[in-house]
């Protein structure tokens, strides 16, 4: 008996059984015996399957795909259908985007964070004959917005193939360009939908050109679908399994897995979404990081069909979830690869790793809620192994933390807060480097002019100037990252009537003429007031902030000098002159409890001069200050 088992035991690590073609026919032959607890796709969502349904779609049955395009161009509606075409989702389910998980998504309308389903569609072709194959498909919905490239980058290492969506009536807008290289550059074969064609503006023929004239793609090879009404929708579903390629992978080899994605869940830690390149992982397997060295034991093993859902293993070409005990997102490290546990394996290449793009300084408006916000700033960093916080102290705002999402700073320098670079450069500073981006605009042909005077006032190096048609031309700059992160999408917006698309991917960094300006209260500098500012734009930006903060600081008992300076060289002052001193000079007699009450005035306002320097500074002149100089 104990031999049977021990041969029943190995026969389940066998990755493919030479059983597995007969098995696959036989099903195949009989539907019905696939997914016992399967729904019709008239009728909604499939069953929980085990391991050895699962172990019947050989790469060649996986299409593993992803959707991009601009955002609001349809992906997540598009999405939806392909997953009420296949039965995944209850047709008319009642939650529109489904995959749009965040709840900032579903008040926004638009795709955050890149999202996965597994769909089993049937598809019949003429050289399949008579039997008709099943075939496993991993769906990726991506982001379309500017902000989130990375999560696009991200997705794309798992497919071979894409779905570019292009809407019928706006053409090709900047995120599409950026999506389409994207995708191109990781060898990606490209699928062309253009969407929304119920639409009464749509020029499909248009669209085509477009595609044709800035991708090189053959106009015939482009999908017609509204994925609105379901027109077109047909053709979608096969174009994915005859045009993409089948992933590939060795079913032999030992296990090796690219990791995704991952957040933290309160019941089961750490959830690890993996692409498996080759072998096959199973519940209770050894597994190990190539970044960290730790090891782990697979707890739980599955697909997304669309929610969680166990299978016990994984194998070559499938995507699916992974729980093995990690307890901090830290530990999962994306872009890694996940391997069997005592051998040695060659790490998969990756892909384009997370640069942080947002950097923002977090402070309580009250001291006391200090652990609170490190509490909950813990758990965002839990959920999100993107984001990195450091501690910092303010002597104006005081205890806070350092956050940066999705960017990088210089390998060379490093300034992570204005207060930290030096006055004086010329003793300390041999030079100053800036983050650079390059963006792309397109904007509609009669507001180029005032386009190209915006990115010049913005320090701007043209690189490109074409027409992608007769109504509409393409831009493309190097601009400095501070000049485009507070109000620069807003101003583009509003001089070009709303009409403007943009986009832009973080390049090289470049010296430049960068001062670091102070802000000195009676002499003393506020240290959360300094910033650093190109020195052609130093005695302007000076000369607007000490006009505000003459306008927000409250007068004192005693004169109050605003300054704004490089180094030692003072660019602009203000004065706010002071309160009366003598708060009884009118007080010629009548009740002493008059002027007691005078006295006790005077004296609760002699307690506000002890907050910064001896001058009250209110929140709001901070965050005037921020919000001028960032937009600068």
């Amino acid at each position: 008996m104990a031999g049977a088992a021990a041969l029943r035991r190995s026969a389940r690590r066998i990755v493919r059984p030479l059983a597995t073609a007969t098995a696959l026919s036989r099903t195949l032959q009989q539907p019905e015996r696939l997914f016992s607890s399967q729904a019709s796709p008239e009728h909604g969502p499939r069953g929980a399957m085990s391991g050895s349904e699962l172990g019947l779609y050989t790469p060649e049955l996986i299409r593993n795909f992803s959707i991009i395009a601009h955002v609001d161009h349809g992906k997540s509606t598009l999405a939806d259908r392909l997953l009420e075409l296949t039965g995944t989702i209850q047709k008319g389910h009642g939650q529109p985007q489904y995959l749009d998980k965040l709840q900032v998504e579903r008040e926004r309308g638009i795709t955050v964070k890149a999202q996965t389903a597994t769909m089993f569609y049937w598809h019949t072709s003429a050289s399949h004959g008579p039997d008709t194959p099943r075939y496993l498909l991993n769906l990726i919905d991506t982001p379309g917005h500017v902000d989130f490239s990375y999560e696009v980058s991200r997705s794309l290492a798992a497919c071979q193939g894409a779905l570019l969506v292009v809407d019928a009536a706006q053409g090709v807008q900047a995120q599409t360009i950026a999506n389409f290289y994207l995708a191109f550059e990781s060898n990606l074969s490209i699928v062309p939908v253009i969407n929304k064609i119920d639409q009464p503006t749509a020029d499909p023929d248009n669209v085509k050109d477009q595609l044709k004239r800035l991708f090189d793609i053959d106009p015939s090879e482009a999908l017609l679908t509204s994925a609105k009404t379901g027109k077109g929708l047909e053709q979608v579903l096969p174009a994915v399994i005859e045009r993409i390629p089948s992933p590939p992978g060795k079913c032999d080899s030992p296990v090796r897995m690219l990791l995704l994605d991952s957040y933290f869940d309160e019941y089961k830690g750490v959830i690890c979404h993996v692409a498996v390149v080759d072998g096959a992982l199973h519940k209770g397997d050894k597994i190990a990081s190539a970044a960290t060295g730790r090891t782990y034991e697979v707890q739980d093993v599955g697909i997304m069909h669309p929610e969680l859902t166990p299978t016990g293993v994984l194998y070559t070409g499938q995507v699916g979830y992974v729980i093995s005990g990690m307890r901090s997102t830290k530990e999962a490290r994306i872009g890694d690869t996940l391997h069997q546990a005592k051998i040695t394996v060659e790490p998969l290449p990756g892909f384009k790793p997370a640069k942080h793009m947002v950097f923002s300084g977090l402070y309580p408006a009250d001291g006391s809620d200090f652990e609170a916000l490190s509490h909950a700033i813990e758990k965002l960093t839990c959920n999100d192994a993107s984001v990195s916080v450091t501690k910092e102290t303010s002597t104006a705002l005081g205890m806070g933390f350092r956050k940066l999402n999705l960017g990088s700073f210089c390998s060379k320098v490093q300034v992570e807060n204005p207060a930290a670079l030096a006055s004086n450069p010329g003793k300390r500073v041999v030079g100053c480097w800036e983050p650079t981006v390059i963006a792309t605009i397109i904007i509609p042909s009669e507001y180029v002019g005032p386009v190209i005077m915006l990115c010049s006032e913005r320090r701007g190096e043209q690189i490109e100037y074409t027409f992608i048609d007769a109504q509409r031309a393409l831009l493309k700059y190097r601009l400095p990252l501070k000049e485009i992160i507070v109000d620069f999408y807003n101003e583009l917006k509003g001089i070009t009537s709303g009409y403007a698309t943009f986009d832009y991917e973080d390049s090289e960094y470049q010296q430049s003429d960068l001062v670091k300006m102070d802000i000195l209260l009676n002499g003393q500098p506020v240290d959360a007031m300094a910033t650093i500012v190109h020195n052609q734009k130093a005695q302007r930006i000076g000369r607007e902030l000490v006009e505000k903060l003459k306008k927000i600081i409250d007068r004192q008992m005693f004169e109050i000098t605003i300054q704004a300076a490089i180094g030692s060289k003072v660019i602009a002052r203000e004065t706010l002159s002071a309160m009366r001193k003598n708060v009884l000079a009118k007080c010629y007699g009548g009740d002493i409890t008059r002027k007691k009450k005078l006295l006790e005035k005077q004296k609760e306002g002699k307690k506000r001069m002890k907050r910064v320097g001896s001058v009250d500074i209110p929140q709001e002149a901070f965050h005037e200050l921020l919000k001028s100089s960032g937009s600068k």
